[in-house]
């Protein structure tokens, strides 16, 4: 998601001056269209909110952010995010412990960790439509679309971050061109497989 905002958000302009909870790349791209990211703790959003020190905030989706309650707050919930379009696990251990293991044991750990994330995907999928659907209704948050002029205006600030970040160093250069290379590769496949079927299967069943 894109996050929750105490008011609409029509076009860039509309971005300038604003306080937002927004760590990372995504702060950085905020920034560039004259923004004020702010980094704060899970814990202390919800009363940045109700005392208007931020404007806005991101978190993590329908399922989780139902719970910290900003939309008592903050009643416009944007979508689609630009910033973290999925949330992926992670394991890492020291490597001199790992290639101690044996290859048995390192199969094993890699299987479960792979079993883990998959769970996590599977579990958040099914509990953010229903809790959306549950914001909507009972507590009358606001669902918008972030329109493609604020969407091309993202595209051009964090071609910009990705500039400012490969040029920190040739490893950054690489991990840039590798990941390019791969969404090019991946999205046009995912064009024609998963993103065509949803949007068929949808305009039959009748999914809004």
């Amino acid at each position: 998601m894109g996050g929750w905002f105490r008011k609409e958000i029509n076009s860039a302009d509309d971005l300038k001056g604003l306080k937002m909870r927004i760590p990372g790349l995504g702060g950085d791209v905020m920034a560039k269209l004259g923004a004020s990211p702010v980094s704060l703790p899970g814990g202390q959003i919800y009363e940045a909110l109700i005392s208007g020190a931020i404007d806005a905030t991101e978190w993590v989706g329908p399922w989780n952010d139902s719970f910290y309650k900003f939309y008592e707050a903050a009643k416009y919930y944007y979508y689609p995010g630009m910033h973290e379009p999925a949330s992926m696990l992670s394991l890492g251990m020291n490597k001199s412990w790992w290639e101690g293991l044996s290859n048995s044991d390192q199969l094993v750990i890699k299987a479960a960790s792979h079993a883990e994330n998959d769970v996590m995907m599977s579990e958040y999928n099914a509990k953010n439509g229903f809790y959306l659907e549950k914001l909507i209704r009972e507590q009358g948050v606001l669902l918008r679309r972030f329109n493609d002029d604020v969407y091309d205006a993202f595209g051009e600030a964090a071609e910009d971050v990705f500039s400012e970040a490969r040029a920190h160093s040739n490893l950054a250069e690489r991990i840039h061109a590798s990941f390019v290379k791969t969404r090019q590769e991946v999205g046009s496949w995912m064009n024609i497989s998963d993103q065509e079927y949803l949007r068929q299967r949808n305009r039959v069943l009748g999914v809004s």
